[in-house]
């Protein structure tokens, strides 16, 4: 396989990725935080950090607009709910397992 091929697909999987993330509002990112370690917002963040390491001007709002399909305060008001004391519960005992960098 070559390197453009392995980009191509890696790059396919993140679209799919992001596109189910889309089409699943119902699923809170505190329940991914609490289940894989990761949310909407880390996506975020990965995209924005892979932007600046190629020199690509852009800022945390242009990158989770990327993820999330539309402004995410937009997001926010359609589709997030309070956490419950369970969720918040669950987040900080899997932040305190897994340390400060979570």
């Amino acid at each position: 396989m070559t390197d453009q091929t392995r980009t191509e697909m890696e790059a396919a999987a993140f679209r799919r990725l992001v596109g189910h993330l889309r089409e699943h509002t119902d699923v809170q990112n505190i329940d991914l935080m609490n289940l894989a370690g990761f949310c909407r917002n880390c996506l975020s963040k990965w995209y924005l950090a892979a932007a600046e390491e190629r020199g690509v001007e852009m800022d945390l709002e242009a990158a989770r607009e990327i993820v999330y399909g539309m402004p995410y305060a937009e997001w926010k008001a359609q589709n997030q709910t309070a956490a419950t004391p369970e969720q918040q519960a669950a987040y900080k005992a899997r932040k305190e397992t897994l340390g400060p960098k979570h």
